[in-house]
């Protein structure tokens, strides 16, 4: 297959397979639903920070088409900054609660489904920048870009499950829901193409995109993740988060070694 072929079907991976995945979730008992959504988000975490340590920031690089490594570490920095930013606008924010600030009710008298609404462009957009990384990481290698693919993956599974809780909660019903997560979830392939054809043009600017994409990763896992887990502080939680971390650690680091 084409590397533009490849990158359609990952970035559908990390979008719509996404929405349907987390939509059988959603039919299981409540039970288990809280039951095992702390520990896909334990796993998210360490599969984020696995492919921006040992992926994505390697890879960027090495390579870096003779520039400097300290704008690259210097591009994650201010990426991060960027991403504060946006959450700031709470167009970014990547939730995985239906109780995080960015979903609590509005104190202003606003519709139902105002906080429905803000969900879907957030994550619209925040899928469109999905489809970026993926189609960057292709650029430069397909297995970085499997491998990139599958972080993106592993923490879009417990967001979509709690922005499909939003939903709900927000008055829509359960096919509508459904409908427009779809389609929000259409815009990492719309990223991903735009992308694919840009970045071909200038690819000099490869290393700092997956420094970006390095930065997205992390920040989403340190500013959205961790905090969450930091709510189930008992000894045997911990133990777990631990485990799952490591082990999101370990499948994108043996996935990125076996690849190469």
């Amino acid at each position: 297959m084409s590397t533009f072929v490849w990158i359609i079907v990952f970035s559908l991976l990390g979008g719509v397979l996404s929405v349907l995945a987390a939509s059988i979730f959603l039919i299981v008992p409540e039970r288990f639903r809280q039951y095992a959504l702390p520990h896909l988000i334990s796993f998210a975490t360490g599969a984020l920070l696995g492919a921006a340590f040992l992926a994505l920031l390697p890879d960027a690089i090495i390579n870096r088409n003779d520039a400097d490594v300290h704008v690259i570490t210097l591009t994650v920095l201010l990426g991060i900054l960027l991403f504060f930013l946006l959450e700031k606008m709470v167009l970014w924010r990547h939730c995985h609660s239906a109780h995080c600030e960015a979903h609590l009710p509005d104190p202003q008298p606003t519709p139902t489904h105002h906080a429905g609404q803000l969900i879907l462009i957030g994550d619209a957009l925040h899928n469109f920048v999905d489809g970026v990384i993926i189609a960057a990481a292709f650029l430069v290698d397909m297995h970085l870009g499997i491998v990139t693919a599958l972080a993106v993956a592993a923490h879009e599974i417990p967001q979509e499950i709690a922005d499909f809780a939003v939903l709900l909660d927000s008055g829509f019903t359960r096919k509508r829901a459904f409908f427009y997560n779809i389609l929000s979830s259409l815009s990492t392939v719309v990223g991903a193409t735009l992308a694919y054809f840009s970045l071909l043009q200038v690819q000099q600017f490869l290393p700092y995109v997956l420094a970006l994409a390095a930065a997205s990763f992390i920040y989403i896992a340190v500013a959205d993740l961790i905090p969450g887990l930091h709510k189930r502080t008992h000894m045997k939680a911990t133990v777990q988060q631990i485990a799952l971390i490591s082990a999101g650690v370990i499948i994108i680091y043996t996935a990125h070694a076996q690849f190469h």
